[in-house]
């Protein structure tokens, strides 16, 4: 049976462009984007490694650490990054698991014999700090990957860890956010004290409580 959200992500060790790393080891006290590709030298996978590599920032506010993964072994690695530096025009921060004996990928999954059974699909596991896994999708090759997204997602995620709330659809930073059904709206007030609303008895909203 495959990983399911919820699940402990399987720890591993594994030759990357870094180091020899223990993947929990990485992590630390941190949460994590694990992410995997084709083959080196694929067109849209290079784009998405430049786009995360400018992202190191925003990902370090969120307290999160990402590793990506192909098949392909640590010589092909490097000379893949040099190509993403120059043509992206950045400096791959981040390490990439040379994942040749396929091990990382059959663990969570990532070899879909109907796509290709050569090559990973491009999944996305974003991480917790207790190391279970908060969200998983799954990419076509034709489709380049969202960060900006997924940098959503983890900000839904860490405020929804904290707080008894959910976020609506499309919801951003700073917006309103949903009041968890199993809180009487009676009890707002001293829970949420910046304010509510009620749309409907089972439909409250309030500020995002952690602003």
């Amino acid at each position: 049976m495959g990983l399911r959200l919820g699940d402990l992500a399987p720890n591993f060790v594994a030759e990357t462009t870094e180091g020899k790393f223990d993947f929990y080891e990485y992590l630390g006290d941190s949460w994590g984007i694990l992410f995997s590709h084709p083959a080196d030298y694929t067109p849209v996978c290079t784009t998405e490694l430049g786009t995360v590599a400018k992202l190191k920032d925003e990902f370090a506010k969120r307290n999160t650490k990402v590793m990506a993964l192909s098949v392909d072994g640590l010589p092909s690695h490097k000379g893949w990054v040099t190509d993403i530096n120059e043509t992206q025009n950045t400096v791959v921060n981040f390490p990439i698991i040379a994942d040749e004996d396929r091990k990382v990928a059959e663990l969570y999954d990532m070899i879909h014999p109907n796509s290709n059974e050569n090559f990973t699909v491009r999944s996305v596991f974003v991480i917790g700090a207790d190391k279970k896994i908060k969200l998983m999708i799954t990419y076509p090759a034709s489709t380049g990957r969202n960060f900006d997204e997924l940098l959503r997602v983890i900000d839904s995620l860490q405020l929804t860890a904290n707080y008894s709330v959910a976020t609506p659809a499309n919801w951003k930073q700073g917006e309103d956010v949903v009041v968890s059904p199993a809180i009487k709206t009676e009890d707002i007030p001293a829970k949420f004290p910046k304010g509510h609303k009620v749309i409907k008895p089972y439909l409250r909203t309030t500020p995002q409580p952690d602003l």
